[in-house]
Order: C-alpha cells, then structure tokens, then sequence
C-alpha cells in the first residue's frame, strides 16, 4: 500500500514512491513535459510530469490543472538541489480531487484592499504562509519558555465586568441585561492566579476600541501576559529580555525556511539575541528626543517631560541605540492605575516598555503592581473609575498581599518584528481593523 506523506518528510522517502495530497500554485509545460508547483501545507515543491512515463490522460490532466485545484499525487521523490526544500516529486499518477474555477488571486500584482477582502484565500501565498509559520513558532517558543521557569497556564475570561487599561477603549456588550466588556487583558485576573501559584501566564484574544489607523494597531489581537512574585524591577526585565530572546531564537530555530521566504536579515535577528538590550528611563529618552530633534534625519514633534510618545518617538529611541530598548519609570500619570509608584518619586512609576528597532515600536508593556490597599484605592478613584467594580482586585491587596509584577507581549507585534513585515494586519489570519470586520 502506498504511504500518504507531506512533503517536508520527503527525505525519509528519497527513491520511494508516495502519495501526497497537494495544491497547484502554477505550472508550466512543454511538449514532453510539464512542471507542477504545489504545495501541501507543509511546503512548496515541484512535481515533474513526464510524458513518456505516464498515461496520456495523466499528462492531458497534468498540462489542464487550474491554479489552486487540489489534487492527490503520486510519484517517486528525487533530491533537488536547485529547490530551497532540496526535493521534488517525479510523478506516476494525478487525481484530481477538486477543481479550481478562476482562482480571484493571480500571480499578478494586487492591491491590498482586494487582498484583504480575499484574506481567506490570500493566507495560501507563500508569503503569508511563512509569516504564519513565525506566528506558530513564537506561540511554541513562548509555551516552552514559560514551562521551563515554572509558570502555569491560567486562562482569564474574555467577558469583563470592568476596564483594565483605558475605559474609553471597550468594546461593551449586553450580559443579560448588564453591561460587560470585551477584555483588554487578562492583567488583572493574573495576578489573582499568580498570589494562588506564584508565576502564571495567560495566551488570549484581547480588544481594544481605539479608533486607529496606524500599521501597528488591530481592534482584536492575541497577547501574552505573565505574572510572577518577589522579582525586583531589574529582575522582572531580564525575565522580559529573556522571554524575548527565547523567541526570536524559537523562530531561527523551527522557521528558517519561513525567514529565507521573506528575506529577513536573519544576522540582525542573530544580533538581537546576542547583544544586551538598552535600558533608559523615560527622563532619559525625553532628553535625548529633544537633544536631537532638530537633526536632519528626524521626524518626531517636540515633547515635554510629562507628555507620552508617539510611534515617531519610539523609532527614533530604538534605532538610536540598534537593539531592543527599555523605556523605563514614565511619569505616573500616563500610566495605567495599578502600576506601582518608584520608590522616593510619586511621579514615576515602576513599569517598563520594551521598543523594538527597525520601526517597529513597544512589543511588551510591563510593571511592578502597587501592592497597598489604600494607596490603590486612591488610584482607581483619581482615575475616575468606580472601586465597586475592582472589588476583587482590591481584595488581593487586603489578604496576603506581596510585591508581584508582570508584563504583556503583543503577539502580531512580535511577528511583524521577527518576520520584518511592514504592516501588523499580515501578522494575524483574520485581522480587525478599524474599517475592517470581513472576511
């Protein structure tokens, strides 16, 4: 009986016959031959049909196949060097199982609001193949990072009855006759695991209502969030740092092939892992935004100590120094509520956010969590949101409190980074944006 493979198993199979199930991408023929690129899922390969060795219904199928019809072929594998898998298929026997009536994506240019509208169909290129590739690699990295430094996973709800960043950002909903929310992280319901477990992790869907246009912002995107105790803020930044770097190695580790598609510059990557990442306080950075903000190469608008930064600001700060950058202790004000105050300064507080270079901006946000009830309490009120709907929060401050911070990674924004794409709407399958809830 014939064994049904994929093709990245091909080199267990050099001068056997199989059968793979398979769709054509292209094809080209000539009088004797005819080439098929195809791919499984698995990989792109090329499958060779030679008229002498097969059926002439075989070659007359082989010759009329349409992009995107899917097929079962069967032939021996053969090493190919000229291939960037290294195999290809000399094929016996074509069936086709369906058949593809004008496929709306052709190999010419197409512009991207008719990709989008074929997102169900464009996901097949091999682009977007590899970018979900380096997706998949980072989820596994992250699952294997967290497992080896003693955290559990623990699941936080996607329906909230309270805001955990910005109120003004909720997608709100109707919940038997009360209102809820859409989360916008699992923060808060972490730290209530992480005081039963010591160090947790959560990997969901989160929302957030901003009405943003920019290349990195989604409505829906996926985040990973982390809780743990005692660490100091030092301590909680190698962890980050860490974390980051488990990643991007994850990805050189298990999608290569997926980089090489799309021509990263896999020694910058290589860089990243290898060289410290800068820390700098957000004092610090202001200074320096505002030492060279008359330069020619610039583009950012001034800032005051006090105001926040722009994505012009962030790629400034991280393509200053060339690695992943800490921006750390922002004022007080532009943070969220929970975030615990620098020791001997009520102005900043004790939180970190993690710039990416290359213009790719803040891919985590992370902080150390005010631990004192009354100081908390404060903070919620000044922030003008009602403490009854933080009573559980509160409560984790009145039974055993101890010092615990955390972090979040927004996980498109890491793979537009690793994957060195330009726009964080090919970082996910099917991305919301602001104009954009189909397909």
């Amino acid at each position: 009986m014939l064994k049904t493979i994929t093709m990245n198993q091909a080199k267990d199979y050099v001068g056997q016959t199989v059968k793979i199930g398979a769709w054509v991408t292209n094809k080209r023929s000539s009088g004797k031959i005819a080439f098929l690129q195809l791919r499984d899922g698995k990989a792109y390969f090329q499958g060779i049909v030679v008229k002498a060795d097969v059926s002439e219904e075989t070659f007359e199928l082989a010759k009329g196949l349409t992009q995107e019809s899917s097929v079962f072929v069967t032939g021996v594998v053969q090493e190919d060097t000229r291939s960037k898998l290294g195999y290809e298929l000399l094929v016996k026997d074509i069936e086709l199982i369906g058949e593809s009536h004008e496929y709306p994506i052709t190999p010419k240019e197409h512009g991207t609001d008719f990709l989008m509208d074929h997102r169900h169909l464009w996901l097949r290129s091999t682009k977007q193949h590899a970018i979900m590739e380096i997706r998949n690699a980072i989820i596994y990295a992250s699952y294997e990072f967290f497992d080896k430094n003693g955290f559990i996973k623990f699941d936080s709800p996607i329906l909230s009855g309270n805001a955990a960043e910005d109120s003004t950002e909720l997608f709100e909903t109707d919940y038997f006759g009360e209102p809820a929310f859409l989360t916008q992280s699992g923060q808060l319901y972490l730290e209530a695991g992480a005081m039963a477990f010591g160090r947790v992790f959560d990997f969901g869907p989160v929302f957030r209502a901003e009405k943003s246009k920019t290349r990195r912002h989604l409505t829906e995107f996926w985040m990973m969030d982390a809780e743990y105790l005692y660490l100091t803020h030092d301590e909680s930044l190698d962890l980050q740092e860490a974390y980051v770097k488990a990643l991007i190695q994850g990805v050189l580790d298990r999608a290569p092939h997926a980089l090489e598609t799309l021509e990263r510059d896999t020694e910058l990557l290589k860089k990243y892992i290898s060289e410290p990442f800068k820390r700098i306080t957000y004092d610090e950075a202001i200074d320096l935004l505002q030492a060279h903000e008359n330069d020619e190469d610039t583009d950012y608008e001034h800032l005051e100590h006090g105001d926040d930064f722009g994505s012009p600001h962030e790629t400034w700060i991280s393509n200053h120094f060339g690695v992943p950058t800490f921006v750390i202790n922002y004022p007080t004000e532009i943070k969220a509520f929970y975030m615990k105050p620098v020791p001997g300064n009520e102005s900043r507080v004790l939180c970190a956010d993690l710039l990416a270079p290359e213009g790719y901006g803040e891919v985590i946000g992370g902080s150390e969590r005010e631990t004192d009830y009354d100081k908390l309490l404060d903070r919620i009120k000044s922030n003008g949101l009602n403490p009854d709907d933080y009573a559980f929060y509160l409560d984790l401050r009145k039974f055993g409190s101890v010092p615990h911070s955390g972090f979040g990674l927004g996980l498109e924004r890491m793979v537009t980074f690793v994957a060195g794409t330009k726009h964080i709407r090919e970082a996910i399958p099917f991305p919301r944006l602001l104009n954009r809830i189909y397909p």
